[in-house]
């Protein structure tokens, strides 16, 4: 049963695709509160009426994740529609079977990374484009998409509008409809603010947790020195962790240069709950969804900015179990610790957008 407000929202998209006029709309709604399902029942909807619909999203863990749900989702359902995944990392022989059904139309609905908006891929008849987590793609990547079709609607979807998203909507660019109310069963999430002291402490409500049979999150900061670094250091980390926690505790790791099938695997592993604790960088930070985990740690937080933080603390709090977030920083800065405030004090991504416009401006 979907909640009042994403009733509300889905009625808003509907009415728009039936007008004389180009959709362009953005759903805001925090983290959790539903925003898939409107935009699966949107494509759905385009699919019904003999058109195309694609759903660009920001990484191949996200788009496989979509693409795997949605596929079964209808097939449950007994829906007859053909979903269709188009990533960076297929084999080419995988990308021109792609492409084909695409271009014949015998894929109603097309999910994947930006390798949708690619010279190869050639659309029959598109009249939806929606982008999920929109603070991840530039205006000009938008743009591309929606001129794969003839002018067709435009769906965006955020949980924390950056101050560039605000300032589109001031100059009535975007609709908007805010999906406010969270699932049933859903817990608020308990935030802190904490200095590097407090590690061990840390360490500790994390091993209780995990023996209560819950799993973590830990957030590598982002190194400085180069992107080859990455792999290293959250390898390092991993491994440090392991010296701090009982032997039985299952530590793994994720980093954006692994490759795509290593990485599915362990999403799918801590999906399954044959990880306790994941250390990774932010490839989790959108729509990874593992009911089963409470805890995440983000170190470094003040490197991150605020939509990225919003973004990671929604990786916890999506099942039935009370979950927390804590925010690590070795900054004593003035500022810092206003911005990591914000995040401390609030889990609404609106307040949240509207703290960053007046602390960074437009």
């Amino acid at each position: 049963e979907l909640t009042n407000a994403q009733k509300k929202a889905l009625a808003d998209v509907k009415r728009d695709m039936r007008s004389e006029t180009v959709m362009q709309r953005l759903i805001q709604g925090d983290v959790g509160s539903g925003k898939t399902v409107i935009a699966i029942l949107a494509l759905l909807a385009a699919a019904e009426n003999g058109y195309q619909g694609a759903l660009m999203v920001p990484t191949e863990v996200l788009a496989r994740q979509h693409f795997e749900s949605i596929t079964k989702m209808f097939e449950t359902s007994g829906i007859d529609k053909k979903v269709v995944l188009i990533t960076g990392s297929m084999t080419a022989k995988e990308k021109r079977i792609a492409y084909e059904k695409t271009a014949s139309h015998e894929a109603d609905i097309i999910i994947g990374t930006h390798a949708l908006i690619q010279e190869k891929v050639i659309y029959d008849k598109l009249a939806l484009v929606i982008t999920d987590e929109q603070h991840r793609f530039g205006v000009g990547q938008r743009e591309l998409l929606s001129e794969k079709g003839h002018t067709p609607h435009v769906l965006v979807m955020s949980a924390t509008p950056i101050p560039r998203t605000l300032a589109i909507i001031l100059y009535g660019d975007l609709d908007i409809s805010v999906i406010d109310e969270l699932p049933a069963g859903r817990q608020v999430i308990k935030n802190c603010v904490v200095d590097t002291s407090y590690r061990p402490k840390a360490y500790a409500f994390m091993e209780q947790q995990i023996r209560q049979g819950r799993q973590v999150y830990v957030i590598c900061p982002m190194v400085e020195e180069s992107e080859t670094m990455e792999g290293e250091n959250v390898i390092q980390y991993a491994q440090m962790l392991r010296s701090q926690f009982a032997p039985s505790v299952r530590i793994s790791y994720l980093h954006g240069k692994m490759k795509a099938a290593d990485k599915q695997k362990v999403m799918d592993d801590f999906s399954e709950g044959l990880i306790d604790v994941l250390v990774s960088t932010t490839v989790v930070e959108v729509g990874v969804n593992v009911p089963n985990a409470t805890v995440m740690m983000v170190e470094n937080a003040e490197r991150f900015g605020l939509a990225q933080l919003h973004q990671l603390r929604g990786r916890v709090g999506r099942g039935v179990y009370q979950s927390y977030c804590i925010f690590m920083t070795s900054s004593k800065k003035k500022e810092t610790m206003q911005r990591l405030e914000v995040l401390n004090k609030s889990n609404d991504g609106f307040y949240i957008a509207n703290e960053d416009l007046k602390l960074r401006g437009p």
